[in-house]
């Protein structure tokens, strides 16, 4: 229940009496401070007025005054510059390293605001602040839901910059990694990224305007070009399959090549239960695909973000059309009618919402370029929102989810709020809480 003392505390939920002192001073809050997330005092620069002293410094909260000790502050100079300590239970004084006796407030968590924390920690249904969506203003709800998607988007950011880190500054391989990963659309992601990692780029290359060449090096890479990866149905088909044998022979040859290196495990695949175009082996034709026109590149996205109709120039670089094989098999040895491959616009804006705006986000964060940023940002303005079962229990609730920035928002809300039962840090949560009191 400390969380929630701080909660009180930030938010000035203070009882209507006047306030002191356990030494019987009077105490007016004249900034509870800023929140302090990391080590060290709770609130930094706070000003409190006790008696006739205005004091500005830092204020540490606990439940009990005992816990000062306990967590041994008594002895950590960092809290010398503390002005006010504040607990629920007032058992015993406290003193500064130097040995200075703090004031103490001892203040209680309002018993309507508890009984309604507990109610959201508790409950079942999602969202738990469902009662209150429907009577939201409308600039609190825009302003939280637009912090909400620049959060989603700082986090993938970072993640980029935690794959740059491993290349010494390799921009091409971060996208094509990236890139991979989503090209797994969740059940294969991390395959996926598994798989890219081993992909040599310094070294195919050369190779990049053969598109056979690619898609041997691709599939090989995958472990589907092992005769075991051929299902029990299409096995007997597969190894008469002039094309699957083609692309092993010329896969033995790149690694001959190459020395292509470890190739991964074909049972790592997941297949069950996805519709036939996103099975992997039509998946990775298509990224071979991509990857043959030149279009992993990050110049080629930078300057297709800069132009006056971003979408469609993205559009064009992630066409992600397939070698002509693909048009009449789902795997290989087992045909189906010809149809024309290519990625659906639903699947195009998932790879720009997960790959295009993350990477440009941080290239553009790394490189001081705040017109790219902000035309990164306008992307997801532009995008229409996701579906997924998350944005339909919020439309159920009343808040409207029109652009792939709300649709962010609200997934970042879910996973990092929600999920986490941290209604405290919550804007719907605050109104919640507010609504009640």
């Amino acid at each position: 229940m400390e969380k929630l003392l701080h909660y009180v505390w930030k938010h000035r939920l203070l009882p209507l009496r006047a306030l002191q002192t356990t030494d019987g001073q009077d105490i007016e809050i004249l900034d509870p401070g800023l929140a302090n997330p990391n080590a060290g005092p709770d609130f930094f620069n706070a000003k409190v007025r006790i008696g006739e002293t205005v004091w500005a410094g830092n204020v540490e909260i606990h439940l009990r005054s005992s816990d000062w000790f306990r967590h041994g502050h008594e002895n950590n100079e960092n809290y010398d510059n503390v002005v006010l300590h504040v607990a629920s239970v007032i058992d015993c004084e406290v003193t500064t390293s130097s040995g200075k006796r703090l004031p103490q407030l001892q203040l209680d968590i309002p018993a309507d605001l508890s009984l309604r924390y507990e109610n959201l920690q508790q409950a079942e249904d999602y969202p738990r602040c469902y009662r209150v969506i429907p009577g939201l203003d409308s600039f609190r709800v825009h302003s939280w839901m637009d912090t909400l998607a620049v959060e989603r988007i700082e986090e993938k950011a970072r993640r980029v910059m935690e794959r740059l880190k491993k290349t010494n500054g390799n921009w091409e391989w971060v996208l094509f990694v990236t890139l991979a990963r989503n090209f797994g659309f969740g059940i294969n992601g991390d395959v996926f990224e598994t798989w890219a990692e081993r992909i040599p780029l310094e070294r195919i290359g050369k190779h990049r305007d053969e598109l056979f060449q690619i898609e041997a090096i691709f599939l090989g890479m995958a472990g589907l070009l092992e005769a075991d990866s051929l299902p029990p149905n299409s096995a007997e088909h597969g190894a008469d399959d002039e094309y699957f044998l083609r692309l092993q022979k010329e896969f033995a040859y790149q690694c001959r090549l190459f020395g292509l290196g470890a190739i991964m495990p074909y049972q790592q695949w997941k297949d069950l239960c996805l519709r036939p175009q996103n099975f992997p082996h039509i998946r990775l034709a298509e990224l071979a695909w991509i990857y043959h026109k030149g279009n992993v590149a990050l110049a080629k996205l930078k300057d297709a973000v800069m132009e006056e109709k971003a979408l469609e120039a993205l559009r064009r670089i992630l066409v992600g059309e397939t070698s002509e094989y693909w048009h009449t098999h789902i795997m290989f040895g087992q045909a189906v009618e010809k149809r024309q491959l290519h990625l659906s616009p639903a699947s195009q804006n998932l790879l720009i919402i997960n790959t295009v705006v993350p990477v440009l986000y941080a290239y553009a964060m790394s490189h001081d370029n705040y017109l790219l940023r902000e035309r990164v940002l306008d992307l997801l303005q532009l995008l229409p929102a996701e579906n997924n079962y998350i944005l339909r229990q919020w439309k159920e609730c009343g808040l409207k989810v029109n652009t792939a920035a709300d649709s962010q928002a609200l997934i970042q809300l879910k996973q990092q709020y929600c999920d986490r039962h941290d209604c405290l840090r919550c804007s719907f949560g605050y109104e919640y809480l507010k609504s009640q009191l």
